[in-house]
């Protein structure tokens, strides 16, 4: 069979097949308010960026999370309709309390890519306060403060928020989520954080995972209340809301946290979240089936602008982790298993990014 008839066969093949058996039944990520999807490349084996522009383009996906500003990336996604949020990664931390440094790294990293490339976040340092380097503690907010004034001195700051991306380790108490508070020890760091976050309208993001809950206790974790499952769920004893799954009772308890600490006017966003497809032998619940549960139910009350129990009026905003398996990663084998496709652009039975006419092409771009 030729090279052009192997194409046009394993088009109408596809295109067939999936109109008889569709690959899943979960509601469509295509073009839903409230969803992006975290581009990591700890990998070996990914397509190029412009493989993936074409991907993301036919998916409809319009918000991308980077973890660097990787130039490549940036240029194969100019004059799409995909909004970006850039990382400036914790070993710039301290040259960013540098004014000068800040500025360069602005002119150099964030400038050439505008307005062709719609960045429109700066994520300064990833969960900065899991680690134990207390120096890097102290560099965090006057990284923020400096990247915001030099946005503000060359006229971005309209354009472009300051924020950045939190484990839920900051956390001494998540339950019940009204209880919700942050640890003693960060305190003296979180306070003023917040304030810049009020002070300049940007949201407090958090990398939240159910998923570590249940594999740590799995026999006292509920696994329908991690998945979205329909179960008893829990009551929160001081307000008397009910709460039918983790991560909304996990966003709630840092909103609660936040309040302690005078402070009702920051909006919190997942930058994170996910379940791994695949795990070592102690890792319950790494699983496919888990994997499209999570994923596909979350999806679900995204596209019923849900919000959480105690936030009824502010639609959840989720970025899925992640794009792409990624084989580089260390760690357990679940840490290379969150992608929702394989590098070779096949997607991993997990939620339904809407096949259609570009992704079936994409596909066969990538197999010939």
């Amino acid at each position: 069979m030729g090279h052009l008839n192997r194409i046009i066969y394993l088009f109408f093949h596809y295109k067939f097949t999936i109109k008889i058996f569709p690959p899943y039944s979960v509601p469509r990520i295509q073009g839903l308010p409230g969803v992006g999807i975290n581009y990591g490349q700890i990998a070996n084996n990914l397509p190029s960026p412009s493989r993936v522009s074409v991907l993301l383009r036919s998916l409809n996906i319009s918000r991308v999370k980077l973890y660097d500003t990787d130039p490549v990336v940036l240029s194969a996604f100019s004059n799409s309709n995909v909004d970006f949020i850039i990382g400036l990664g914790n070993e710039y931390l301290e040259n960013m309390t540098d004014p000068a440094k800040a500025q360069s790294w602005i002119q150099q990293r964030l400038q050439p890519h505008l307005p062709q490339t719609r960045i429109t976040c700066i994520l300064v340092g990833n969960e900065v306060f899991k680690g134990e380097d207390t120096k890097l503690y102290s560099y965090l907010l006057p990284a923020m403060q400096t990247v915001y004034k030099t946005l503000v001195d060359l006229g971005l700051d309209k354009q472009v928020i300051v924020t950045s991306a939190h484990s839920l380790d900051i956390l001494a108490n998540s339950f019940p989520p009204s209880a919700g508070s942050f640890r003693q020890d960060l305190a003296v760091y979180i306070q003023p954080i917040l304030s810049f976050h009020s002070q300049v309208k940007s949201p407090f993001l958090i990398n939240a995972y159910p998923y570590f809950a249940y594999k740590d206790s799995p026999n006292q974790v509920p696994l329908d209340y991690v998945l979205f499952q329909p179960n008893q769920g829990t009551t929160d004893p001081i307000t008397n809301l009910k709460y039918d799954n983790m991560l909304y009772a996990q966003i709630d308890a840092v909103y609660s946290a936040m309040k302690a600490m005078g402070h009702t006017d920051i909006e919190v966003r997942i930058s994170e979240t996910g379940w791994p497809s695949k795990g070592d032998e102690n890792e319950a619940g790494a699983t496919v089936e888990n994997a499209e549960l999570y994923n596909g139910n979350l999806l679900k009350r995204i596209q019923q602008k849900q919000g959480t129990p105690g936030k009824p009026s502010v639609p959840v905003d989720v970025y899925f982790f992640a794009l792409f398996n990624e084989n580089l990663k260390p760690g357990p084998t679940s840490e290379r298993n969150y992608g929702l496709y394989y590098p070779n652009g096949n997607p991993i039975k997990v939620v339904n990014l809407s096949y259609n006419l570009f992704t079936v092409f994409f596909l066969l771009f990538l197999i010939y």
